[in-house]
């Protein structure tokens, strides 16, 4: 693409602070293309060189694009316990395939406050035995908390991985009254 024309990718950012570390979200005009937990200062550098090396285009620091500033909004209302569904654009770009399909299957069919095991949402997509995959597709979700990859658990009651390290997934789990409070 002409970095002239007029389909210049835009990617914006902003941090956002939440009950469990601050996230960045990243945006293009397509949709929300990124979520980054335990967003500290390091944290956030890499992911914006890996998202400009991805992308083609320098992010851009810019919380009040309208897109952005939605996203925060919902983000914040979720945290506080008053938002149960995202309802933003989403921009697919950063993931494509197998986890795509899978992740689009998590974010339309594994509703707040309910759990899928990694078998199941294989099922779901026409693969079964794939679970391995789908822990897969699960891990390199570009969309965390908002694609919510913290509801994928092992079907024996194992909580499983995750990208943000347990207790995060824990947290979340336990916002959603999945679990109980963690003690501590």
């Amino acid at each position: 693409m002409d970095s002239h024309g007029q389909y210049e990718q835009r990617v914006v950012w902003a941090v956002v602070g939440t009950d469990i570390g601050p996230l960045l979200l990243a945006a293009t005009r397509e949709g929300l293309v990124n979520v980054v937990f335990h967003a500290t200062d390091a944290v956030r550098d890499s992911a914006l060189e890996r998202l400009a090396s991805r992308l083609g285009t320098e992010p851009v620091e810019d919380p009040g694009s309208p897109l952005l500033a939605e996203a925060i909004r919902q983000v914040e209302a979720y945290f506080a316990g008053e938002r149960r569904a995202f309802d933003l654009p989403l921009d697919w770009s950063l993931i494509s395939g197998f986890p795509r399909e899978v992740l689009r299957e998590l974010a339309s069919g594994v509703p707040f406050g309910q759990v899928a095991g990694y078998g199941d949402l294989a099922e779901r997509v026409g693969q079964p035995g794939a679970a391995q995959a789908v822990g897969a597709a699960m891990g390199a979700n570009p969309l965390p908390v908002v694609v919510p990859c913290h509801r994928v658990v092992e079907s024996g009651g194992g909580i499983g991985g995750f990208g943000g390290g347990l207790e995060t997934k824990r947290r979340l789990l336990a916002l959603e009254g999945v679990l109980p409070e963690p003690l501590f």
